[in-house]
């Protein structure tokens, strides 16, 4: 009997083995060898830290007052600094080292499972126990069977099989609160104080309300801190796009290899053949015509006359020292260069132009015409400021006056390729080519009543280097004008191609050129951050170096054109016969 009831008996778990504390245990805390209890002991710390701060301002602004270096310390700002230096340690602990203790001896996960179990065994047993027939009837040697214990598991969302950011309870409750509306999405970032957690909450409450994944879209990977308040509110997530590199493009005796991001195939390979002509041939040269950002506010008078008056007085010579300086105050580097006026009935157009460093600048001139329509209600108090922008600037629209006066900077670059360049490189001739820009940039444009827009594809790019280099790619519109040239030299033999561009937009510090990728695509240039020889020599020479690209490209597009190999060519690099789904997979 003894063996049928052993056999029969199911096979059990072996329980786990609990940590045991004795309840003699003496645990002694770090914070008990302290002289004096805890609160005091903050409260002393606090004292002395803001002490040996005020003290050591106040020594410091003493010697700034009486020009005495400050690394000349005495002994007393020694202790100072010392004692400085001790209080801010113990201060990082968070209003002292107990919050650090409960991070220290905070229990495992796995302590209080044990626990648990230890409790739900006790309890079992107990009731094994409480049996109601005779003990010796009740004898059973084995142990009770245990219910069976439920796994545990953790959340992890996985997309795409790519382990993303695990969302704890206190984010769930969040997403829920922003799906319901309760909490702006807006306004995470400055809730949680960690712009990626945020992200990660507002791209999951996105799904949620969308019904539609993101998974295709990354997460991971990005500094979104670096965004914050500059390049881009609410973000979800970053788009990949490839980066390739063209050259090297000689241009003004120096070679660049030009960064290029884009998704359109053959772009970089035609670029690249264009740099390699242009190579062949002793370089390229570009030279800046013009360096000034513009900025054009609209007011309204109650008379056409009014409006007058005061264009006579922003166009008098005599005027512009004075508007100069009022200008000047809003940047160290920003400075008036001129002011031009166009009215239409009562409404007055101010068109400001200055030059800006190596920002591209649009802030910078805005604060500076600010500062002139200010001045100026002293002495017109009749005008009525509509509007900072008038669209007389003009911004990110296709316009004549951009095209004629030029915005940002206006470079023409040239080149020389000769005859033998053009046949073996180019795969074309002279004749053809010049032929086919006659025909082609200049008369089919004039034909579409283009504006700005006699070349074959200056936008490709001037697009793919500003997304590389952190640019603003709205300003592509204007900075694509471009008229392109070529003509027969040297008896016909060779060729002489140009492209002018009167409004190249570009800047090299503020907006995106700070993110990390796009820097580092600007320090590929040599031209990351502000000159500190001569303000704005980078900005320049990123114009003219997105000029070079601009000729390479026309040269290399009109030589595909005229030879017939347009077609073969897209359909060589800009198609793909690869299952990319996939190879994804």
């Amino acid at each position: 009997m003894e063996a049928s009831r052993l056999s029969s008996t199911k096979p059990v778990q072996a329980l786990k083995p609990t940590k045991t504390v004795s309840l003699d245990e003496d645990v002694t805390k770090a914070s008990d060898a302290l002289p004096l209890p805890l609160h005091l002991t903050n409260a002393a710390f606090f004292t002395l830290f803001f002490s040996v701060v005020y003290f050591l301002l106040s020594s410091w602004r003493e010697k700034i007052r009486t020009s005495t270096p400050l690394h000349v310390v005495t002994f007393s700002e020694i202790v100072a600094i010392i004692a400085f230096v001790a209080s801010f340690i113990y201060l990082l602990g968070f209003f002292g080292i107990d919050f650090v203790q409960s991070l220290v001896f905070r229990p495992t996960p796995d302590v209080w499972i044990s626990e648990d179990e230890e409790e739900e065994n006790e309890v079992l047993l107990r009731k094994e126990d409480a049996r109601k027939v005779p003990c010796a009837q009740a004898l059973d040697c084995s142990l009770p069977s245990l219910p069976p214990q439920a796994p545990i598991v953790t959340a992890q969302k996985v997309f795409d099989e790519k382990p993303v950011t695990v969302l704890t309870e206190e984010d769930e409750e969040i997403i829920k609160s922003v799906v319901a509306g309760t909490t702006p999405s807006y306004s995470l970032e400055s809730k949680l104080g960690d712009c990626k957690r945020a992200a990660a909450i507002r791209r999951e409450a996105l799904q949620r309300l969308t019904g539609k994944s993101l998974s295709g879209l990354p997460l991971e990977g990005f500094d979104y801190e670096s965004i914050l308040g500059q390049c881009c509110e609410m973000p979800v997530g970053y788009v990949q796009i490839p980066v390739g590199i063209a050259g090297p493009l000689l241009l003004n005796g120096r070679e660049f290899s030009v960064p290029m991001a884009t998704t359109e195939g053959c772009l970089v390979a035609s670029t690249n053949r264009g740099f390699k002509a242009i190579h062949l041939s002793g370089g390229a040269t570009c030279v800046l015509l013009k360096d000034g950002m513009t900025r054009a506010p609209v007011v309204r008078f109650g008379t056409a006359k009014r409006a007058a008056d005061l264009k006579f007085y922003l166009e008098d010579p005599d005027s512009f020292e004075t508007l100069s300086v009022v200008f000047n105050r809003s940047s160290r580097f920003g400075r008036l260069q001129s002011i031009k006026c166009a009215i239409a009935g009562k409404n007055l157009y101010m068109r400001f132009t200055c030059s800006t460093g190596d920002a591209m600048g649009m802030n910078m001139v805005s604060k500076g015409v600010q500062n002139v329509l200010d001045f100026l209600q002293t002495d017109f108090p009749d005008m009525d400021v509509l509007g900072i922008s008038g669209n007389f600037c003009s911004d990110k629209k296709p316009s004549a006056v951009n095209w004629i006066e030029g915005r940002g900077k206006s470079v023409v670059c040239e080149a020389i390729i000769p005859g033998d360049v053009v046949r073996k490189v180019l795969k074309t001739s002279v004749e053809s080519l010049v032929e086919l820009n006659m025909l082609k940039n200049l008369t089919g444009s004039a034909m579409a009543g283009a504006l700005g827009g006699f070349n074959a594809h200056a936008s490709n790019i001037v697009s793919a280097v500003f997304i590389a280099t952190g640019q603003d790619p709205a300003q592509n519109v204007e900075s694509s004008h471009c008229i392109t040239m070529m003509e027969a030299v040297n008896d016909g033999k060779d060729l002489h191609v140009s492209v002018t561009m009167p409004s190249i937009e570009v800047g090299t510090v503020g907006g995106g050129t700070q993110l990390a990728s796009q820097s580092a695509c600007l320090n590929l240039l040599g031209v990351k951050g502000a000159s500190k020889e001569t303000p704005g020599a980078n900005s320049r020479t990123l114009a003219t170096i997105v000029a070079g690209a601009v000729l390479a490209g026309e040269l290399s597009l009109m030589s595909a054109i005229s030879a017939g190999q347009l077609v073969n060519s897209h359909m060589k690099y800009n198609r793909s016969s690869k299952d990319v789904s996939k190879a994804s997979s």
